[in-house]
């Protein structure tokens, strides 16, 4: 296929990640075995074993994220070195936003690696196993904004507005249930919800604790080039990021606590006319375009690879 429209690569965050991801693009292209070697150097253990065959140890938050991270960049960079990918634009849902900072050159790998394993013990850290929860909503004519108010009515938080039609609650469970409730008793009734298998109440404010050690670790980082960013979707803001680097880890610390304007960055996309693909061991992306009316590729293994030669 040839295309002369702007190329954005999106990744999906946690929950994209299963046993044997990566596997075939390390096998098949150097570069992507390359990138699971030096994943491997920077954090002391050995990410292709850990995405190959390690499911117990790929369950946990800590591992999860550097293992996806190390993942799509494999398979990015065998993408940009034998399929003629070259990206402009780059966005990620939640982990994914790291993801898309290493493939726009404003992060190196070595770092995101080790900055992705901290932020995710921190998060398992944050609130006690079982005592948080998220539920996904899932509306044909979701109101946000009706929801965000539920939210705050019981002290949980928006944690994802995925798509026209979805967004998650966030917080404690007691406190997620009885915001669910409100939910289904309000005049979006027929709303569905479910509770979502994660680990901790991601992007909410029980996450306030992750906050100021993720920010020294970021600004305690040497290699970043922060003009690139301008390439790269912020969740926090759901807009491109500036380029300054205070903003960049502003906006990074904030988004541990803040709600993912996926819906947002969707349109950022799809505003620019851009041949959007997402790049990933899932494709959970795919369908929050769909509510858009936005078809999308999706690549999660070497079959599905498509050529974009322009």
């Amino acid at each position: 296929m040839t295309t002369r429209r702007p190329l954005a690569v999106v990744f999906p965050g946690q929950g994209a990640q299963k046993p044997g991801m990566g596997r075939d693009f390390a096998e098949r292209y150097p570069e992507s075995r390359a990138i699971f070697d030096a994943a491997s150097a920077a954090v002391g253990y050995d990410v292709a074993a850990l995405c190959f065959e390690d499911a117990d140890r790929l369950a946990l938050t800590e591992f999860q994220q550097p293992a996806i991270l190390t993942t799509e960049i494999a398979m990015l960079e065998a993408l940009r070195a034998h399929h003629g990918w070259k990206p402009r634009f780059f966005g990620g849902h939640s982990l994914g936003e790291y993801t898309a900072l290493v493939a726009a050159g404003v992060l190196e790998l070595a770092d995101a690696v080790r900055l992705v394993g901290l932020r995710g013990r921190l998060m398992q850290e944050a609130v006690p196993a079982g005592a948080g929860a998220m539920t996904a909503i899932v509306h044909a004519d979701l109101d946000i904004d009706w929801l965000r108010g539920i939210a705050t009515r019981f002290g949980v938080d928006v944690g994802n507005h995925n798509a026209l039609d979805q967004a998650s609650l966030s917080g404690l469970a007691d406190d997620v249930a009885a915001a669910v409730a409100a939910v289904k008793a309000g005049p979006q009734v027929r709303a569905r919800a479910i509770p979502l298998r994660v680990s901790a109440p991601f992007h909410s404010r029980q996450m306030k604790s992750v906050e100021a050690p993720l920010r020294a670790a970021l600004e305690g980082l040497v290699q970043v080039a922060s003009e690139p960013a301008v390439r790269v979707l912020s969740n926090t803001t759901g807009a491109f990021h500036t380029g300054s680097r205070p903003d960049l880890e502003r906006n990074l610390v904030r988004q541990v606590t803040s709600t993912v304007r996926w819906v947002d960055c969707m349109r950022e996309l799809v505003d620019r006319d851009c041949e959007i693909v997402e790049v990933g061991p899932g494709r959970p992306l795919r369908g929050f375009f769909a509510s858009l009316g936005v078809e999308i590729r999706s690549v999660t293994s070497v079959a599905t690879i498509v050529d974009l030669r322009g």
